[in-house]
């Protein structure tokens, strides 16, 4: 991983977040505010969060019900499982890293899972939107980089939902117009397996063809992103500064539309740098919002990652069984393509 180009692109753009995070920051005032907080307010904003790692397991079942019925008990730990994988790699490798555990345990394409996990994400991508939008009329004066993130967030997320929403409304269309550009932009050697893969991929989207369904896992896509707030909101309590439930709400929103631009593992300094920028334009001190950003990314970071490491112990995983799937999702490059049989070959 250390010899890709894109580790090291992402390794410069935390670089940057952290040095605009850190630029005239008294660090030593900012260790005296981590040293002084309350940590009590981090448990129950740890209990906030995992009933929000509940909801998403219950989203993504409910996205693959159309595909096989799999029993939450049995999702639970493959979902924590990947956002540890998130947290540990780049490039959000935890998502394929999922996909391929679904593929072990139950079969499931990979292609069809990864369409399912897209979906998911976009509809994550849009109730950071939303989340911004309601927020917006209480900001004092909305900084051009934040106008800009949100204008472009805007136009990615609501492209993709439109272009999934069609594909999803009329299949045949979409297979004859990707089957026309496999055909005659792809090398022979590999079309019959793209056309899989994409085949495979239509089957994700299954749930797209319901109003009912879409509203659904909107709806759950709301509950999870307002239970990680509640969270921000707990640990607000832990240091000596208030703001309104809004104002996290804004916060959540645009760290985690920052997230998505690529970084070193556990989204440093894309996390922290639009966190701690949101806070000082409501007033809240500079040393304090960073202090307060940093535990907050470590609350959500080390107690998911810590449940993921015992998860992967008791099922037998290692490190080596994803090597595979981190290897596709950081390398665009990499030759050929990764199929649900090339997963089968490996055991866990």
């Amino acid at each position: 991983m250390l010899k890709r180009w894109n580790f090291w692109a992402g390794a410069g753009v935390s670089a940057f977040f952290v040095v605009f995070a850190l630029r005239g920051l008294d660090l030593r005032q900012v260790w005296v505010d981590v040293k002084d907080a309350n940590y009590w307010w981090i448990l129950p904003g740890v209990l906030a969060y995992f009933i929000g790692v509940g909801a998403r397991t219950w989203r993504w079942h409910y996205l693959l019900r159309p595909i096989k019925p799999i029993p939450l008990r049995t999702m639970w730990p493959i979902v924590v499982i990947g956002y540890m994988g998130n947290n540990v790699y780049p490039f959000r490798a935890g998502e394929v890293i999922r996909a391929y555990i679904l593929k072990k345990k139950e079969g499931v394409s990979i292609s069809a899972s990864i369409a399912t996990i897209l979906v998911e994400r976009i509809f994550d991508g849009l109730v950071m939107l939303l989340f911004v939008f309601i927020a917006l009329p209480i900001v004092p004066g909305l900084p051009n980089w934040l106008r800009q993130t949100v204008i472009l967030a805007s136009l990615a997320f609501f492209g993709a939902l439109i272009v999934f929403l069609v594909m999803a409304a009329r299949p045949r269309l979409s297979r004859r117009i990707y089957h026309w550009l496999i055909t005659r932009l792809a090398p022979a050697g590999l079309q019959s397996r793209l056309l899989d893969l994409a085949d495979r991929f239509m089957e994700g989207l299954a749930s797209l063809t319901s109003l009912r369904d879409i509203l659904m896992v909107f709806l759950t896509s709301v509950i999870v992103w307002l239970l990680e707030t509640v969270k921000y909101w707990f640990v607000m309590h832990a240091f000596d500064f208030t703001v309104s439930f809004f104002v996290l709400m804004l916060m959540n929103g645009v760290v985690n539309l920052a997230t998505t631009l690529p970084s070193a593992p556990g989204y440093i300094g894309t996390f922290d740098g639009p966190g701690i920028e949101i806070l000082k334009v409501f007033g809240v001190a500079p040393a304090v919002a960073a202090a307060y950003t940093l535990v907050l990314h470590a609350a959500l970071w080390l107690p998911i990652t810590l449940l993921g490491f015992w998860y992967m112990a008791v099922t037998s995983l290692s490190w080596g069984d994803f090597g595979k799937a981190v290897e596709v999702s950081t390398d665009p490059e990499h030759k050929p393509p990764l199929t649900d049989t090339d997963f089968a070959q490996s055991e866990v």
